[in-house]
């Protein structure tokens, strides 16, 4: 199998090499939030931050691009990390973005995903080859090409987790689950030439000028999976009838303008769990945390 550091180096290779940055979502922004779970949440999993008291949360909205000048205008992946803080201390991760479909199930596939996705001329050849190679990718890609269509605001995106985990409760039940944030501000999609028209940070402008005059809210929604639904595979989609519940409210209500410095550096990572979810045997899941490693300590020593 790849190793981490060769993943990070196939980024890099696309994206090229920017010390200091993530490999990928090299741009971004950090706000303060707080996360309320609803009662519902609290039947499905014991973890401290469901059960329904008020819980702190940082968040960080970003691009997709490995570039940390990208451009807001340009069609691109945008995502949202949630790490909730727990009352005890610990912390706990939710990693989402705005493409809905995973498009491989390996790692050395998904170094194939970012490599492929060029842009210009060479794009009309390394995408088909892609998709010859990764079949399972092609059902995706509507809904996937539809979510880089630049929207007004952050705030206005639906992010999708992807993975799936395993909710127990306070009986010991199990359901397996996967997370959607869906905004309460869900505004139309814009161009990208009225996207240029706002500037290249357009999205973290509106996200300043949003939240010092209020909030920003997002609902978690879980899809339930049933008996048949495969939980090991990023790329199998669940049926749409699955049962969906919402799980809480997060609200945004600030920007953290410093929280990453010289000597910190602040790292989400979907297996950072608590007691009451479990992952699942998804491979990229598992393997998520290994490449993480890797970019961060690169990030620390400027690499």
């Amino acid at each position: 199998m790849i190793t981490p550091e060769e993943v990070v180096d196939g980024v890099g290779e696309r994206y090229g090499r920017h010390p200091g940055y993530r490999a990928l979502h090299a741009k971004g922004m950090f706000c303060k939030a707080t996360f309320a779970a609803t009662p519902e949440a609290a039947s499905l999993t014991r973890a401290a931050h469901m059960q329904g008291d008020p819980i702190e949360a940082t968040v960080r909205l970003s691009n997709g691009s490995g570039v940390p000048e990208s451009k807001d205008y340009v069609p691109d992946v945008r995502g949202m990390a949630t790490q909730f803080h727990l009352p005890d201390g610990s912390r706990t991760d939710i990693s989402a973005q705005t493409a809905p479909h995973f498009p491989v199930t390996t790692v050395e596939g998904f170094v194939e995903t970012v490599q492929a996705n060029v842009p210009g001329i060479a794009r009309a050849w390394k995408i088909p080859l892609f998709l010859a190679r990764h079949p399972s990718a092609i059902p995706g890609i509507k809904g996937n090409l539809e979510a880089l269509t630049p929207r007004p605001s952050f705030a206005s995106y639906r992010y999708f987790a992807i993975h799936a985990f395993n909710w127990v409760n306070v009986d010991g039940e199990e359901q397996y689950v996967r997370y959607t944030w869906l905004p309460e501000a869900e505004e139309e999609k814009i161009s990208p030439s009225e996207g240029k028209k706002r500037g290249p940070d357009f999205l973290q402008d509106e996200m300043r000028e949003r939240l010092a005059g209020g909030v920003a809210r997002f609902t978690l929604q879980l899809q339930l999976a049933e008996a048949d639904d495969a939980t090991d595979d990023p790329t199998a989609r669940w049926p749409d009838d699955r049962r969906t519940v919402d799980v809480g409210t997060l609200e945004l209500n600030e920007v953290i303008e410093t929280l990453e410095t010289d000597e910190n550096i602040h790292v989400f990572d979907p297996m950072r769990l608590t007691d009451g979810i479990e992952p699942s045997d998804d491979p990229i899941l598992r393997y998520r945390p290994r490449a993480y490693d890797v970019s961060a300590r690169r990030r620390w020593s400027g690499g």
